[in-house]
């Protein structure tokens, strides 16, 4: 497999967070990646992440998410991490998105809870990709309700 660093831009476009993963199938709109979380445990409410989990991700250079399908240590599916972002720049070993920072956290029956609509609506964004971002959050809901792919695991 091919090993890729993962860049996690802020709305300032400054990457606030870089890991590695790695490259496990790449199609014409994006790719998909594998990654294990080693940073110290982090409760969340809904979810908590904690070393070793591994996420399989999926960034697209066409739309404004991102999906982490996250799964224990031991193979055990937890649910899904969706990120609102700007579609993804796909290049040389680097993967980059800009963060816009609405979330949207998906359980394994299907259930869904936006995240950081506070933070969202304080962000300094221009009307388009606020209206973007929105779009994007409904798409996401529907993919959910659809059970489409990565989400026809839901109970």
């Amino acid at each position: 497999m091919t090993r890729v660093t993962v860049h996690k831009l802020d709305v300032r476009g400054e990457v606030v967070v870089r890991y590695d993963a790695e490259l496990t199938e790449q199609f014409a709109n994006g790719v998909r990646l594998e990654a294990r979380w080693t940073r110290p445990e982090l409760p969340l409410g809904y979810t908590r992440f904690t070393p070793g989990d591994l996420f399989v991700e999926w960034f697209y250079t066409d739309r404004w998410y991102n999906i982490f399908e996250i799964h224990t240590a031991e193979g055990h599916l937890k649910g899904w991490y969706c990120n609102i972002v700007e579609p993804a720049s796909i290049a040389a070993g680097v993967v980059a998105s800009r963060d816009l920072l609405l979330d949207l956290w998906v359980d394994l029956h299907g259930e869904m809870q936006v995240l950081d609509e506070d933070e969202f609506a304080a962000a300094d964004l221009d009307d388009a990709a606020r209206a973007r971002a929105q779009q994007a959050l409904a798409e996401l809901k529907a993919a959910v309700q659809a059970r489409q792919p990565p989400f026809h695991a839901i109970a």
